[in-house]
Parts: C-alpha cells; sequence; structure tokens
C-alpha cells in the first residue's frame, strides 16, 4: 500500500511539474512575442512563430515515437498546430508583404497545415490527430468552395452535410468522441441553411421559429433513437428557445397574443411526455415572462390580476396533485 500510494504520488507530482513546466514555456513564448514583436525583423518574426511551431512538432514526434508521455500529447498536438499554422502565416505576410489576396494565403496555409496533420494521423492514429486534420481539411475546403464563387450559403450545406455524414461514419470507430461535436456541428451549419432560405421567402421572425422546429425535430429523432442524451437535451434547450422567441415575435400586439400561453402550456404536456428537463426549464421561462409581459402591459393597475394568478396557481397544483395520485394507483 505504501508503495502504491508513494508510486501513485510520484506519478501526480510528475503530471503536475510537467503540465506547469509546459504553461510557463508557452506563456514567456508567447509573452516575449507579444512585447517585442514590433522590434523584431522579418527574420526573427518567422523564427519564433514558425520555428517553435516546428520545434514543438519534432518534440511531439519525439514523444509519440517514444510511446511515453501521453497525457501531454493533446496540448502539444494542439500547441504545434497553432503556432506552425500562424507561423505560416507570419511567413507568407513577411515574404510577400503587398499581397492582398487573403483566401489563397489561407488555402495554402490549410492546405500545408492538412498534409501535415494527415501524414502524423497516417502513422500514429490517435483522435487528436484525426481532429486538427479534419479541422485543416474542411478549412481548405470551405476557402476553396469561396475561391470559386460557391455562395455562402450552399458552403453551409455542402459542409454542414459532410461533415454530419463523416461523424455518423466515425460512430463504430475508435473515434467516437469526435462524433458528437460533429454531428453539433453538422446540424448546426445545415439549420443555418433552413434558416437563411426561411429568411429570404418570409421574415426573420418565421425563421427562427421553423428553424426551431427543426432542431427540436432533431433532438426527438436522436431521442427515439435512444442516442447521445447530451445532444438531445442541448437540441431541446436551443430550438425551443428559438420557438418560444419565434412565435412571441409574431404573435406579439395581435388578436393571437394570448395564443402564446396556451402554447406554452402545451410544452409543458411536451415535457411530461419526453422527459425533458431542457424543455421543461425553457418552457416555464417562457411562460413566466408572458405572464410578467402581460401583467406590465395590460394589468399594470389591477389589483385583482394578481391574486388571479394566485388562483391559478392553486388550480393547477390541485389538478397536479390529483394526477399524480391517479397514477399511483394505476
Amino acid at each position: 500500500a505504501l508503495f502504491y500510494l508513494s508510486t501513485s504520488g510520484y506519478n501526480l507530482g510528475w503530471a503536475l511539474f510537467s503540465y506547469l513546466s509546459a504553461i510557463f514555456i508557452f506563456a514567456g513564448i508567447g509573452t516575449y512575442i507579444v512585447m517585442f514583436w514590433n522590434d523584431m525583423g522579418s527574420a526573427m518574426r518567422i523564427v519564433v512563430t514558425l520555428g517553435t511551431g516546428y520545434i514543438l512538432l519534432i518534440v511531439l514526434i519525439s514523444t509519440l515515437h517514444k510511446k511515453k508521455s501521453s497525457k501531454i500529447i493533446l496540448p502539444l498536438t494542439l500547441a504545434s498546430a497553432f503556432m506552425m499554422s500562424n507561423g505560416w502565416f507570419v511567413l507568407i505576410r513577411e515574404v510577400f508583404p503587398y499581397g492582398n489576396n487573403w483566401r489563397f494565403v489561407m488555402l495554402y496555409v490549410f492546405g500545408v497545415m492538412a498534409l501535415h496533420q494527415c501524414l502524423l494521423f497516417s502513422k500514429y492514429r490517435l483522435t487528436v490527430l484525426m481532429f486538427t486534420s479534419i479541422f485543416f481539411i474542411y478549412g481548405f475546403l470551405h476557402v476553396g468552395l469561396d475561391i470559386l464563387g460557391v455562395p455562402l450559403v450552399y458552403i453551409a450545406m455542402i459542409i454542414g452535410a459532410s461533415i454530419f455524414l463523416v461523424g455518423t461514419a466515425l460512430e463504430k470507430t475508435e473515434y467516437r468522441l469526435l462524433v458528437e461535436p460533429m454531428l453539433l456541428i453538422g446540424s448546426c451549419l445545415l439549420n443555418s441553411v433552413v434558416f437563411d432560405r426561411v429568411a429570404l421567402l418570409t421574415s426573420t421572425n418565421w425563421a427562427i421559429l421553423i428553424t426551431g422546429l427543426s432542431v427540436m425535430l432533431t433532438a426527438y429523432g436522436l431521442q427515439c433513437e435512444g442516442r447521445y442524451p447530451r445532444l438531445t437535451d442541448l437540441g431541446y434547450f436551443i430550438g425551443s428557445i428559438m420557438v418560444y422567441a419565434g412565435l412571441f415575435a409574431l404573435v406579439q400586439d395581435t388578436y393571437f397574443e394570448f395564443l402564446y400561453l396556451a402554447i406554452t402550456a402545451s410544452g409543458l404536456y411536451a415535457c411530461v411526455v419526453l422527459h425533458s428537463r431542457a424543455l421543461l426549464l425553457t418552457t416555464t421561462i417562457a411562460m413566466l415572462s408572458f405572464l410578467g409581459y402581460c401583467s406590465e402591459e395590460y394589468f399594470a393597475n389591477s389589483l385583482g390580476w394578481p391574486f388571479t394568478l394566485i388562483c391559478m396557481g392553486l388550480i393547477f397544483m390541485g389538478i397536479s396533485a390529483v394526477a399524480i395520485k391517479i397514477k399511483h394507483r394505476i
């Protein structure tokens, strides 16, 4: 037991000092660059950015080759990718100072970095290398489509659908950790296309409402399949916020204004059926906000309105208590 405690304490201390050393090294490099950037020449700027990135890359490859210090691979990979990509931007800026076509610069940098990360991934097969490879590949794809003149909405559609399909394909692999964020990003891009098209055909409020319904339907589909409960909760949360916000903007100051209260009450029923706490939270906030709005707009000086709300609350409390008793008897 003493040997185990001493060993675990040693490992903990080693990990702690490793992280501290990495933090102080990166902080020192960053502080030096910020403080003396304007005083550096072109060669020095390239060395402290691109040179540091490739030094980190060499350290990363050495660490991966020895198969040691696995906990430092993630920050080392991200740090090397960040410094190298920024270093390439600095190199191009210093060598070609009068170039103003930033899209070709980004295309080149994303292409080089995608090649770097794909070669590393083909050798070491790590999730973090899969992540950086996908990031730079889709960056290259986005800039390339933009250079070709493809409208932004179609770029979002192509990349969103592609990310969604790639994320689905990774479900049965060892890179399942990337599935949820990829499905989330893909859904966001695809729903942004829905928002854009509906806004062009109708109005922004209708676009918010319909896009929110689309997000909630996606969450419902995931719930029916019993997959990714965190994405399901997030979908219900974001989607319901959009639905309630868009609906209120549509019915405000119209004859259908009080229909909003009936719809939020239906939302409470949906919360019970779907067993969603996220939907319950947004529905409760929407209902209370609407009641507050009505109190301020129509019953600001009416003393009977607060007592009416209290009586309605007591009635609903009694109904819920009776329903619970009936459910237990069944």
